[in-house]
C-alpha cells in the first residue's frame, strides 16, 4: 500500500531523531502507557486489532505479544518509521502486519476491526483532520467495537512535562489534545459512549485514556 504524497508529521518530530525514538520513549516509561492501553482494550481471541499511527511498532508488538491469538495491524505513513517496525516485528518473531498510509484515508474495508488503537497520534493530525480521523477508525470498526486511544492533555504549558518542551523545541507544527474536544469529535465522528476513562501522570506529562463504542446499524438509525 503506498499512500498519496502529503506531509505528515514523523513520531519522532525529525528523521535524524528517529534512531533515538526508541529508547528515548523507553526511558520515558511509554510502555506502561501502552500496556494500560492495551488493557482497556481488552483484546478477545481472533479479534482484529488495528495501531492508527503506529510509528516503529511499539503498541502492536507489545499487543500481539499480550494477545497472541489476536491478528494485529499498524499503519503509519512514515516508511522509515515502517522499516523500523517490520524490523522489529520480525526479530520477534511474530506475525505483524505494517502497512503505509495516513489516519484520515484508511485503506481497509468497512467492519473489518475489533479494535482500533492510537497512542499519541491525534495531537500529530492537522485540526482538519481530526474528525476525518476519528470518522475513518469509526467505519473500518465492527458494530459493537470500540476505539481506545491515549494523549496528551496539552502540548504547552506550564507543568506540562517533558512533552511539553519537545513540543515547543520539536514538534511545534502540531496540537493538543484537550479531552472535551476529544470526545465531542467522537460523538460527532458517530461514536456511542465516547468518554475520557482516566488520567496518568508521566514524566512527559499528563496522559489522557479514552474510549468510544461504534453503534450498531440499529442504533445509528435512532440517534
Amino acid at each position: 500500500m503506498h499512500p498519496t504524497r502529503k506531509p505528515y508529521l514523523s513520531a519522532a518530530g525529525r528523521d535524524w531523531l528517529l534512531p533515538f525514538y526508541d529508547p528515548f520513549t523507553w526511558l520515558l516509561g511509554v510502555n506502561s502507557v501502552h500496556r494500560r492501553l492495551i488493557q482497556q482494550a481488552d483484546i478477545g481471541e481472533g479479534y482484529r486489532v488495528l495501531e492508527i499511527g503506529c510509528g516503529t511498532g511499539n503498541l502492536s508488538i507489545r499487543a500481539k505479544k499480550l494477545n497472541p491469538k489476536a491478528e494485529v495491524v499498524g499503519i503509519d505513513p512514515d516508511p522509515k518509521a515502517l522499516a523500523r517496525a517490520r524490523q522489529k516485528g520480525q526479530r520477534s518473531g511474530l506475525a505483524l502486519q505494517f502497512d503505509s498510509g495516513f489516519s484520515e484515508e484508511l485503506p481497509y474495508p468497512d467492519a473489518s476491526f475489533d479494535r482500533v488503537l492510537s497512542a499519541f497520534m491525534l495531537h500529530h493530525v492537522r485540526p482538519e483532520s481530526k474528525l476525518s480521523t476519528l470518522s475513518e477508525a469509526g467505519r473500518v470498526l465492527k458494530p459493537g467495537g470500540s476505539l481506545h486511544l491515549v494523549d496528551f492533555e496539552e502540548d504547552r504549558h506550564p507543568g506540562s512535562g517533558i512533552h511539553g518542551f519537545l513540543a515547543g523545541a520539536i514538534h511545534g507544527r502540531h496540537g493538543s489534545s484537550p479531552p472535551p474536544i476529544v470526545v465531542g469529535l467522537m460523538r460527532e465522528a458517530g461514536f456511542e459512549d465516547s468518554r475520557e476513562v482516566a488520567r496518568q501522570s508521566t514524566v512527559m506529562g499528563l496522559v489522557v485514556y479514552f474510549k468510544a463504542i461504534q453503534p450498531h446499524p440499529q442504533a445509528k438509525e435512532g440517534q
